[in-house]
């Protein structure tokens, strides 16, 4: 195939004196490279795809993250999201609403019941669309391949991702952990709903690019001489998005898409693991994406000159040229501020010259740069300066910030959620413990979420995952006492005729129970389908608390509870502000097979752990988690 003869990135020769046969080069090989495929462009001309190749900068959103929507009431904060990510990095173009990874996987719903069983269901997050769409964003639904182990969907993957695009308004299709996707998802969104484009997560084929009008450039690798995105000189008119989920420093990606005429993707909120930007990176962004947005047809249909010589060591230049204006785009690769004439250029009374990143006019082509900065020029003829011109100028201006040594980047602080302890003298039913102290070691799986915090994967691609890891923890305690076996569905009922007890969002609560009570063969099963609240509100009534993750780890390594049938909630939630979860203990009888990209099944020893995202009451409350209580000992010894 063409495409083989050239990898995703097409590097550049270090030597200036090369750069002419080196674009000669690149000229000959997409010439050929059409020829060969038959390359037909023709789906890019239709208007209904337009928005693909001006959507610079894409986000990504955890569809649970708290700065997203208001968990408990269920409330899309749509607005005030946009509204920071506008004052931070210049705006968002696109965004991308992420459901189900790394969730997926406690039960058996699917990754489309991630989206239908979301606060509202399919009628709330069409509403999140239209809102979405009506402050400039365009909304991409999120599909996930590799889920195939949870229960079917009546028709193909194809058929319910067109279904779901039609009813709720998405204008775009993520494919993740795709290069691209099948001829038939392309028709049958076609037919669904007018410009919905697919974006593939891995490098798109040379020969999917007709009908994909966009794709990340995820984890690519260029050197100190930027080098081509080989898919955006293809076809200028296909949008990538350059990303490195984990990397702390984004600079590279940025200097990236800046020479290619291409798009950033965004990405605090990593699978639950908070890895947000440095002020400096946002500082960059914030004056990319503006020129960007109002110099689009330049990068779709100009005339693009990769790296013209500039009179800087350090600093490379791509050239743009339509219709009467040049603009050219430029990186400092050093960690120094760079200031100097960087181009043979000056105003001459026809031609005005503009330093577009400051917003101030110029004589000469002399640009100062911040460490791993960047920078703009544009020549144009004095008549084409117009009022609306003079006013991006202004804006630039007042956002323009000059860019430091990359900030200390501290993660987001986890906050443990106590509840009251409570204390009891009426141990019946349940073991007793106490005092002890001593270390405990708790067991993962390595996954994205992380485990007691975020993950920190540095700035590595494609990440070691799905390894067991160990922590090691001090446990110290005057005394308590865990039941043996989980609350069963007879007890819960009894704990509802009791205090009449209905949580604020009932979706799900005890979707076991036909016509709301427990079938007579699961009076004395574990009641499940309650959520974290639910299950502290039968422990207070109770008289009791739900145990720590470590008391429940000691009583499953003393062998005196009854395991294996469901998981177990613990008094172990965190929050940091964008993510809440809990740690499951106790393992289940139930397991999604066929992907390591779901979340931990089957029966686990006492001391596994399994980290929980809470996403919202409907979806928290589940078939496979169920709860017993605690209490702390009275009268036990200090120590």
């Amino acid at each position: 195939m063409t495409d083989d003869a050239r990898g995703p990135m097409i590097p550049a020769p270090a030597d200036p004196d090369a750069w002419p046969a080196w674009r000669a080069d690149l000229e000959s090989w997409r010439t050929k490279a059409r020829a060969d495929l038959g390359y037909d462009g023709s789906r890019y001309d239709a208007p209904e795809f337009a928005w693909a190749r001006r959507a610079y900068v894409c986000g990504l959103v955890m569809l649970f993250d708290e700065e997203f929507v208001e968990a408990r009431t269920g409330e899309f904060k749509v607005e005030s999201y946009v509204e920071r990510y506008r004052r931070e990095f210049g705006g968002l173009d696109a965004l991308c609403l992420w459901q189900a990874y790394p969730r997926i996987g406690f039960d058996d719903r699917n990754q489309f019941d991630h989206y239908r069983e979301a606060p509202g269901g399919l009628p709330a997050l069409r509403d999140v669309c239209e809102r979405l769409r009506g402050v400039g964003v365009r909304p991409m639904l999120a599909y996930n391949p590799w889920d195939t182990g949870t229960r079917r969907a009546p028709g193909s993957d194809a058929e319910t991702i067109a279904q779901t695009v039609a009813e709720v308004g998405f204008d775009g299709v993520f494919l993740d952990t795709l290069g691209s996707a099948g001829p038939d998802l392309r028709q049958r969104l076609d037919r669904a709903r007018p410009g919905v484009v697919l974006e593939s997560e891995l490098a798109l084929p040379l020969a999917s690019i007709a009908d994909h009008h966009a794709s990340w450039a995820q984890w690519f690798d260029d050197d100190e001489t930027p080098g081509v995105m080989r898919n955006r000189w293809f076809e200028r008119r296909h949008m990538q998005h350059v990303v490195r989920r984990w990397d702390r420093d984004h600079s590279g990606e940025l200097h990236m898409a800046w020479m290619n005429g291409s798009g950033a993707l965004v990405w605090e909120n990593v699978f639950g693991s908070w890895n947000g930007w440095s002020n400096r990176d946002k500082a960059t962004l914030r004056t990319m994406a503006p020129i960007q947005r109002r110099f689009a047809d330049h990068f779709a249909f100009g005339a693009w000159t990769p790296l013209v010589p500039t009179g800087v060591e350090g600093v490379y230049a791509s050239e743009w040229r339509h219709g009467e204006a040049t603009l050219w785009t430029l990186v400092n690769r050093s960690d120094r501020p760079v200031r100097g004439s960087v181009l043979p250029l000056s105003a001459d009374g026809a031609t005005r010259l503009f330093d577009l990143a400051r917003g101030i006019e110029l004589d000469h082509a002399e640009l100062s740069f911040g460490p791993r900065g960047i920078g703009a020029l544009v020549a144009m003829p004095s008549r084409s300066v117009t009022p609306t011109f003079t006013a991006f100028l202004s804006d630039q201006a007042g956002s323009w910030t000059e860019t430091a040594g990359i900030d200390r980047l501290d993660p987001m602080p986890v906050r443990f959620c106590a509840t009251t302890a409570i204390a009891s003298t009426d141990f019946a039913a349940m073991e007793t413990f106490g005092p002890i102290e001593r270390s405990l070691v708790a067991r993962f799986r390595t996954r994205e979420c992380g485990e007691y915090a975020h993950a920190a994967f540095g700035n590595s691609g494609f990440p070691g995952l799905h390894q067991e890891r160990s922590f090691s923890r001090p446990f110290r305690s005057a005394g308590f006492a865990v039941d043996r076996r989980e609350v069963s569905n007879r007890e819960y009922e009894t704990f509802l005729q009791a205090t009449s007890y209905r949580p604020r969002r009932p979706q799900n609560f005890l979707r076991h129970w036909p016509h709301g009570r427990p079938l007579p063969e699961d009076l004395d099963r574990p009641v499940v389908f309650v959520d974290l609240d639910d299950a502290r509100a039968y422990a207070r009534w109770a008289g009791k608390r739900l145990p720590t993750e470590d008391e429940w780890q000691i009583a499953g390594e003393a062998g005196r509870l009854e395991t294996g049938t469901v998981w177990n909630w613990t008094e172990s939630e965190h929050d940091d502000g964008h993510t809440r979860f809990s740690l499951l203990r106790g393992g289940c009888a139930w397991k999604a097979s066929g992907s390591d990209w779901y979340a931990d099944g089957g029966p686990r020893p006492a001391d596994w752990c399994a980290k929980f995202l809470h996403f919202w009451p409907e979806l928290d409350r589940t078939a496979t988690i169920g709860f017993r209580c605690a209490v702390d000992r009275e009268n036990s010894d200090d120590f």
